[in-house]
């Protein structure tokens, strides 16, 4: 892999890119066009991308120029991909049908610890505490298929603002609570902080043992147990393991306690079901890998600076946060490989809520903005409830706010609509300006047939496929966060100036932070 990394040219002097380009700017969207994949049970309609045999051409020839093929076997099959931290990237073995033994054991353990849970109908609440890649994809699967209830109360702890431990922890009975730990360092201060507060919580209590009612997931099990936690409630992670690609592992330990280790396990099954077509599908055929390159031609070429999603599905509310950081903490770089800028633009911002919220909020900017972005429309096609009304309702919206992105509506079109309306014509002249949409802009639609461990686990492989194609033609290492890195390290730094621990270098710092780390130290020290 490190081999094929640094004999790849960078993007801008590769003159496949430069065809790609050439092709992507001259290709349209032909609305009588109808292009969709399916993929492990998932509709992925691409027909508002633009398209042309030349683009579907140079595409192909561009992913063979970056070597996509042998990049893909290397991540796979679990060879070093992560080349900044020498690492593989292997999540992909934590949904396999017949994976590693490691990986069987680890699965036996949480179910195993499941199971005795709800035999002995143990801690009716759940108070999990992770960040980042320990957090949202559990917050995702509990609201999917817990949003109506669950037997257990579960509470989540994320920020290090102290209100969030102290409203997880509120109104719960610390003797029958157990807290779930996820960091895959175990150093990671947040969550560190977060877990002392709950301990502290139980002591308070009178909870004889605390660390009876904790169960931590890392990849530094010595570490944990250093810190109390006992070795039979101690999950591993593996070096081999993103934290943002770690859903699949005994991070979802609290999935499993709050609405079933079945759901895990559907979930496992539709990642790999989505893994056997990723693949093998022909480039024309395969989802991801035409999701990434409709991505690359609304970033790269067409210069859209970010991408909205919109699931219409209320269950998903936490799917837009969970892809915010898949694609921005994975492609939020601006050199390659080897460390050469890569001389177009990557990684776009990726914002969203569930419609039909959305609309009532900002798909007037995506209708007649300046800028408008690409949006990825989510939804189900059967409902999970009983009220056919709404969901006609909801699919009727989904289906009509993507015609009108595509289609738009023309002068002509709005004058005469406002004169059918009864107008008068000097004001429909007028008005008709301002009814005026652009049209053109590009989406996806992606349907699932119903809402199920299965679909999901799906559509996040999906995604995860689709930011791995980009990364590999963009030639950025998805699997670092660096720019994440620097900013820890400079706050460990300040939380000594402002504990009082160190004097305030005013070398180091700005004037202005170095005014504010002078001025809140006062406040903290009663200064």
């Amino acid at each position: 892999m490190s081999e094929l990394l640094v004999e790849m040219p960078p993007l801008r002097e590769c003159a496949e890119w430069q065809e790609f380009n050439a092709a992507a700017k001259a290709a349209q969207v032909r609305a009588s066009d109808l292009r969709i994949i399916n993929a492990a049970g998932l509709y992925i309609d691409i027909s508002a991308q633009r398209h042309s045999f030349a683009l579907m051409e140079t595409g192909q020839a561009l992913l063979q120029a970056r070597r996509f093929d042998a990049m893909r076997s290397d991540m796979l099959q679990g060879r070093v991909v992560n080349v900044s931290e020498e690492r593989a990237a292997w999540h992909t073995m934590l949904r396999a049908p017949c994976p590693v033994d490691e990986v069987v054991a680890e699965r036996h353990r949480m179910n195993e610890f499941v199971r005795n849970a709800d035999s002995e109908r143990r801690w009716r609440n759940i108070v999990h505490i992770g960040i980042g890649g320990s957090d949202w994809g559990v917050r995702l699967t509990v609201a999917a298929f817990g949003y109506a209830r669950t037997w257990r109360t579960v509470r989540f702890a994320a920020n290090i603002d102290g209100h969030a431990i102290e409203g997880a922890l509120s109104g719960l009975d610390p003797h029958d609570t157990l807290i779930v730990l996820a960091s895959k360092s175990f150093t990671t201060a947040e969550t560190l902080h977060n877990g002392e507060r709950a301990m502290e919580w139980m002591r308070q209590a009178g909870v004889a043992d605390p660390y009876a009612n904790l169960a931590v997931i890392t990849s530094r099990p010595d570490l944990a147990q250093k810190w109390g936690a006992k070795s039979s409630h101690i999950f591993k992670l593996w070096d081999w393991v993103g934290g943002r690609f770690s859903l699949w592992s005994s991070v979802s330990l609290t999935t499993a306690l709050a609405v079933g280790a079945d759901v895990i396990a559907g979930m496992q099954a539709g990642a790999a079901a989505m893994d056997d077509h990723f693949a093998s599908a022909p480039y024309i055929d395969n989802a991801p890998v035409q999701l990434a390159m409709a991505g690359i031609v609304n970033r790269s070429v067409l210069g859209y600076g970010s991408l909205n999603i919109a699931p219409y599905d209320f269950r998903l509310g936490n799917l837009v946060p969970y892809l915010q950081q898949l694609e921005m903490e994975s492609l939020g770089k601006s050199v390659d490989f080897n460390g050469e800028p890569i001389g177009v633009p990557t990684g776009p911002a990726v914002w969203g809520m569930p419609g039909t919220d959305a609309q009532h909020t900002f798909f007037q900017w995506l209708h007649q903005g300046t800028e408008g972005a690409p949006v990825d429309f989510i939804v189900c096609q059967e409902a999970g409830h009983h009220w056919p009304e709404h969901h006609c309702g909801l699919l009727a919206n989904c289906l009509a706010q993507r015609e009108a992105l595509l289609k738009g509506k023309t002068y002509d079109e709005a004058y005469k609509e406002c004169l059918e309306s009864g107008i008068p014509e000097e004001k429909a002249q007028w008005l008709a300006k301002h009814r005026v949409h652009p049209g053109g802009r590009p989406s996806t639609l992606v349907v699932l047939p119903k809402l199920s461990p299965y679909t999901l686990g799906a559509l996040i492989a999906l995604y995860e496929h689709k930011v791995f194609v980009q990364g590999v033609i963009w030639g950025i290492n998805p699997f670092d966060q660096w720019g994440v890195e620097y900013g820890k390290v400079l706050a460990r730094g300040i939380t000594e100036e402002l504990s009082g621990r160190k004097q305030v270098d005013h070398e180091k710092h700005d004037a202005s932070t170095a005014h504010w780390v002078r001025k809140f130290a006062r406040g903290m020290c009663g200064g």
